[in-house]
């Protein structure tokens, strides 16, 4: 690289600023399959294997290609990316890789066939789906236009900009209006943290009926004067980073396991500073309340005792893998039959219920999608023995595993 004087410095911009652009993850490799420059906001689930075996088959395909080639590619994750081959006085130096970004809504549906397609743990779902749903989703159309802007950004030298300023005669202060102005300012505020206050409470008892009355009648967490007047976007997203960071208090005062409050968190940490107006920012504001209210009560241990909490986190982050009673008991050094007794009196349920009815859930999800076999499903979410399999689905759902697929279709 050297020899071929490639300006580092220079190009570390043209990073920079395609990175700050589309918010989405930006890497350089040589042309040795080494990552010299990377700026990356998402981090894959540890579930998704990663090989760089595929750098050498892009430093292939890019340096044959012309220098406004640009080139797309997905893997066997459905995560999408833009390659742009980058040259220095007409030699290869290496690539762009910029992603990945989607190019469809990741449902329920994806993210089955996702875990079906590369054999993934069931239990990584939620995680799975708080990765995906963190990626930008653009059309065709968006994906050829980025092409085209990483192309010219790689093409042309990078050129420093310089900001200029202005100075404008400011309008004399109306000491009247200011006093009304800040009257109604500690109105406004006292509302936004009263407003606040319950909606936290309704997060941390994962109330979503009661959410989504509060919400109904007071949608107004954006509607301070803005704290950065030149830049209401920036303000926006400061009032949201902070909503999150409330939220994510609330929903682990209500139980929710770590695991799902890192992901949720991550996630909107991400959207935010991604969104570019202010309508989705609005949006978003009401989406973040929302999703951690509903995890709340998806997924909420509180009224548990510590060695039930215990054990009903463990089967939720295990599902596909062998569960037993003795063998979860011993995991947290407790009596089995103390622990038996505790977990129906607590879950209403015994253990081996809970177990087979979060497993059935998540077969069906599988079944819907019509793509694998009912014995691999079976396998898939934990069950060894499909004779079982279908006698546990139809206790649960008064149908065979091949009525439920049946009944899908029509």
């Amino acid at each position: 690289m050297e020899e071929l004087e490639f300006d580092w410095r220079h190009f570390n911009k043209t990073v920079q600023l395609l990175h700050t652009y589309t918010r989405m993850d930006t890497r350089f490799v040589d042309k040795q399959n080494r990552i010299m420059l990377q700026l990356v906001d998402h981090h894959m689930p540890p579930a998704m294997q990663q090989s760089d075996h595929v750098y050498s088959l892009i430093n292939d395909a890019m340096q044959s290609a012309e220098p406004n080639n640009f080139l797309y590619y997905i893997n066997p994750y459905g995560l999408e990316y833009i390659v742009v081959g980058v040259r220095s006085s007409q030699a290869y130096c290496g690539f762009v890789l910029t992603g990945p970004f989607l190019s469809c809504i990741p449902d329920t549906d994806f993210i089955s066939d996702i875990i079906a397609r590369n054999n993934l743990p069931v239990s990584e779902r939620k995680q799975l789906q708080e990765f995906y749903r963190s990626l930008s989703v653009i059309s065709s159309n968006d994906s050829n236009s980025l092409g085209e802007l990483i192309v010219n950004l790689c093409v042309h030298p990078h050129t420093d900009s310089q900001l200029i300023t202005a100075e404008f005669v400011q309008p004399v202060l109306d000491k009247g209006l200011q006093e009304i102005k800040i009257a109604e300012s500690k109105t406004i505020i006292e509302f936004r943290y009263e407003f606040e206050r319950i909606v936290m409470e309704a997060i941390s008892r994962g109330d979503k009926v009661e959410l989504a009355r509060i919400l109904s009648e007071g949608n107004s967490f954006l509607n301070l004067p803005d704290r950065i007047p030149e830049s209401p976007i920036r303000s926006a997203k400061n009032l949201l980073i902070t909503m999150n960071t409330l939220c994510r208090v609330a929903a682990q005062r209500g139980g929710l396991h770590p695991i799902y409050l890192h992901t949720i968190s991550e996630k909107f940490s991400i959207t935010i500073e991604r969104a570019t107006n202010l309508p989705n920012l609005k949006k978003l504001n009401i989406v973040i309340v929302q999703e951690y209210c509903n995890a709340v009560h998806a997924f909420s241990t509180r009224k548990y005792s510590v060695i039930v909490k215990n054990a009903v986190n463990y089967i939720d982050l295990n599902l596909e893998k062998p569960l037993t009673l003795q063998q979860i008991a011993a995991d947290f050094f407790v009596n089995p039959s103390h622990l038996s007794r505790k977990f129906k009196q607590e879950v209403q349920m015994t253990m081996m219920d809970y177990i087979n009815q979060k497993r059935v859930e998540e077969s069906k999800l599988h079944l819907q999608r019509g793509k694998i076999s009912i014995t691999d499903i079976a396998f898939m979410v934990g069950f060894n023995d499909l004779n079982y399999f279908t006698r546990v689905f139809k206790k649960y759902t008064s149908m065979t595993p091949s009525q439920y697929v049946k009944n899908a279709k029509s």
